[in-house]
């Protein structure tokens, strides 16, 4: 089969199609990439908070307050999209939601710690819809047996965009740092540029990608705050199917140790490694290249040795990933935990998308994925809220605290054992076991 072939794709879907979805990951990358992990999380810490004790936890907190309203929302918002087939509506919406609150962050200067906090929570908030809608789209697009490919087109596309933003950045800081300009005054810039790149590659997604599921007038739409109750019937009726009950369990302790790497890395090499504002951004472009290769090459590789025994191995790698951050003295050492970390970020989170999704039944596609979100969310709150609440109560050694995040992905291997893909499949097309 060829590198990008149509066989991959269901009946009807073009290339082109599937190219726009997967700009929506080169899209938001960006975010990720700049604002959570390089750019924003290390100024917060160290220029807004002015690198106070409790910084990292105030940080930490804002993310897990976004997750939080995300967890509480997103279910009912997927199973509303569901019934009126508006998602490709509603990812517009959220999109443009994102983009302008990251231009917002621009705004936000030494000492503005609570509006700085507020505009972390939206922009992230619209940012985890996002997320989970365009992953909605992928069992509309991609045959079963070939998902692991076509979930890895769009990460490794993902990890393109994200360098690129990260690269614009990083071009403008350096020649900021040369005109002898201070954070406060390049890192507006970089949120500015961010914003742009991401409205400007979700453009793409939104004239190719197309609306396939069918209105459904005569179901029921939950409104926003009718969330709860919907997540707990779409829980109640998902318990059915355990092989994707087991998977979420996985995933919110596997999935959590990630949320570390992606919110804490920049914090971790500045303030422990010693590292200076540019060379975390190099470190990162580095890791989203490591990121790339792990999403493509591993979305390739899962469909030949199978998405448990895929995301096995990467957790293992996050195991070792945070053992050698844990000892590690000198930036030499640290940039070969950066490196793993990088090809376990890209494949982990790849196998985790494409198992999902196979696993999901037909035409619930937006509800049954955010249950997927919650779980995610709920990782994202308990990794790093975690990690700064043992950076605090240590006293800020941040080393322990990245020791105990290697429990994390322990957990989620433990919890991956009993998983069986065949019967989950069967179960989501309604087959007997």
């Amino acid at each position: 089969m060829a590198l990008f072939a149509r066989e991959a794709l269901l009946p009807g879907v073009r290339l082109r199609e599937v190219f726009g979805w997967a700009m929506y990951d080169f899209a938001n990358s960006g975010y990720t990439t700049v604002v959570i992990t390089a750019v924003f999380a290390a100024y917060f810490v160290g220029g807004v908070a002015d690198g106070a004790p409790w910084a990292t936890l105030a940080w930490t907190s804002g993310l897990s307050l976004s997750y939080l309203i995300v967890m509480l929302t997103m279910p009912g918002l997927g199973a509303w999209a569901d019934r009126v087939a508006g998602k490709k509506r509603m990812l517009m919406w959220v999109t443009a939601g994102c983009v302008i609150s990251t231009a917002a962050l621009a705004a936000v200067g030494p000492g503005q710690v609570a509006w700085g906090l507020l505009i972390l929570v939206l922009s992230n908030t619209f940012f985890s819809y996002g997320e989970s809608l365009t992953a909605s789209f992928l069992p509309e697009l991609s045959k079963p047996q070939f998902m692991g490919r076509v979930s890895g087109w769009g990460w490794a596309l993902g990890y393109i965009g994200g360098m690129l933003t990260l690269g614009i950045c990083l071009a403008y800081v350096l020649s900021a740092q040369a005109r002898g300009e201070t954070g406060s005054q390049f890192v507006p810039v970089t949120m500015l540029i961010t914003a742009v790149v991401y409205g400007a590659a979700a453009c793409m997604t939104f004239v190719w990608l197309k609306e396939r599921a069918v209105p459904r007038p005569d179901a029921p739409v939950l409104g926003v705050l009718d969330s709860l109750r919907g997540l707990k019937k779409t829980f109640q009726e998902a318990r059915a199917y355990k092989d994707f009950i087991q998977l979420l369990a996985c995933s919110v302790a596997y999935q959590g140790g990630v949320a570390v790497a992606i919110t804490l890395a920049a914090i971790y090499a500045e303030q422990v490694i010693g590292f200076q504002p540019q060379e975390t951004m190099v470190l990162i472009f580095v890791l989203n290249i490591a990121a790339f290769a792990g999403a493509f090459v591993f979305g390739y590789a899962q469909d030949r040795m199978g998405h448990k025994l895929a995301l096995s191995l990467t957790l293992l790698g996050w195991i070792l990933t945070c053992v050698i951050a844990a000892l590690s003295s000198t930036k030499e050492v640290f940039w070969w935990a950066a490196a793993i970390a990088g090809v376990c970020m890209g494949s982990s989170q790849s196998s985790g998308r494409a198992m999902a999704a196979l696993m999901v039944p037909p035409g619930r596609t937006g509800e049954f994925f955010g249950l997927w979100t919650f779980a995610v969310r709920l990782a994202s709150i308990l990794g790093p809220l975690s990690y700064g609440l043992i950076t605090w109560l240590s006293g800020g050694n941040q080393r322990i605290a990245i020791g105990a995040t290697s429990l994390l992905f322990v957990a989620g291997l433990a919890l991956l054992m009993p998983v069986n893909m065949a019967r989950g499949q069967r179960m989501a097309t309604g087959q007997a076991d």
